[in-house]
């Protein structure tokens, strides 16, 4: 017959054996995670046990206690924490980004014992880009734009520039956890428009778009004459020539005659029934104030007169020339008799 110590034991035994069970079996699953700042928080028991007992708290701060219908709350939570007496669920209003963290709910009723973790993050607003400078040269000076927001927490970074999403390189640079943008050496196809996309879990946000003026050139010259790359003409025709330069701010074009400026500005240089004494070298000159830069191109225009035939003589091989000497004697021959 079993003593009673030996029916004590097994009762304790059976108990621990349950708990651990309960324990293992039960989560706590959060209404919402991440939670938005503000907001409110159930953290309920699944599957819903029943408690007539029990604490909650969040890491190594106490929350709350509850015996029967009676919950006492810490002056810390008062008016924001309560429990459900009846499944033991953990309701939080107001929640801050200091309320995230790990909650654990116990009972000794039946050595249960859960957590979750929770996180709470403020709203995105207000995304904002700010500029060192924005007027820059080409290849001499380097961009740098500061991504903030008036508000956020847990916040990711990404850079656009137009529709493409700026990556790292020799000569861009991302710090501040992404929220800097330097560009070294900016060229011409740095002027954006760059916008700063921020995002977390719970919201995003997009700032207005930055543009950098960048001064270059002047360069890639071209010159055409009549729409054509052709530099030979008849004389009595009628001269466009067109020059072509990329540059900004863009220039005033210039042009030269065999070295000597012509009274024309502009891209376009007109020339009417020319004569062969119209014949040379002539330049578009371009030079840029804001790179204190120069460039020219140069075409040599030939004027000629319509040759006899309407085309140019065709050159006679030198071993057709006897053929041709007999041949004519023939005819001088037949002439005669």
């Amino acid at each position: 017959m079993e003593t009673n110590t030996e029916v004590t034991l097994a009762i304790v035994l059976l108990v621990l054996i349950q708990g651990v069970l309960v324990s293992g079996a039960v989560e706590v699953r959060p209404s919402i995670n991440p939670a938005v700042v503000g907001t409110s928080v159930t953290l309920s028991l699944f599957p819903s046990t029943a408690l007539k007992s029990g604490s909650w708290a969040v890491g190594e701060s106490l929350i709350l206690t509850w015996l029967g219908d009676q919950q006492a709350v810490f002056p810390s939570y008062s008016g924001r924490a309560s429990v459900n007496i009846l499944t033991g669920a953990l309701s939080l209003s107001s929640v801050t980004v200091a309320d995230s963290g790990v909650y654990v709910v116990q009972s000794s009723e039946i050595q249960l014992k859960a957590n979750a973790s929770i996180t709470v993050l403020e709203p995105i607003s207000n995304v904002t880009v700010r500029a060192n400078q924005t007027e820059l040269m080409e290849f001499n000076s380097s961009a740098v734009a500061t991504c903030s927001v008036s508000s956020g927490s847990s916040l990711s970074f990404l850079w656009m520039n137009g529709s493409s999403e700026v990556t790292a390189s020799n000569r861009v640079k991302l710090t501040d956890r992404n929220s800097t943008l330097t560009i070294v050496n900016v060229t011409r196809y740095d002027q954006g428009p760059f916008r700063c996309c921020v995002s977390n879990p719970v919201s995003n946000g997009t700032s207005n778009p930055v543009n950098f003026t960048i001064s270059y050139g002047p360069d890639n010259m071209a010159l055409t004459v009549n729409g054509q790359n052709t530099t030979s003409f008849l004389i009595g025709s009628n001269l466009t020539m067109l020059c072509s330069v990329q540059s900004n701010p863009p220039v005033q074009l210039r042009w030269a005659f065999r070295g000597e400026r012509v009274n024309t500005t502009g891209p376009l240089l007109q020339l009417f029934n020319v004569s062969e004494n119209r014949s040379g070298a002539y330049s578009c000159l371009a030079f840029n104030n804001h790179t204190n830069m120069n460039s020219n191109i140069t075409a040599h225009i030939k004027i000629a007169k319509p040759s006899l035939s309407g085309s140019e003589p065709q050159a006679v091989n030198v071993w057709l020339l006897p053929l041709l000497l007999v041949v004519a004697s023939l005819f001088s021959l037949s002439g005669k008799l």
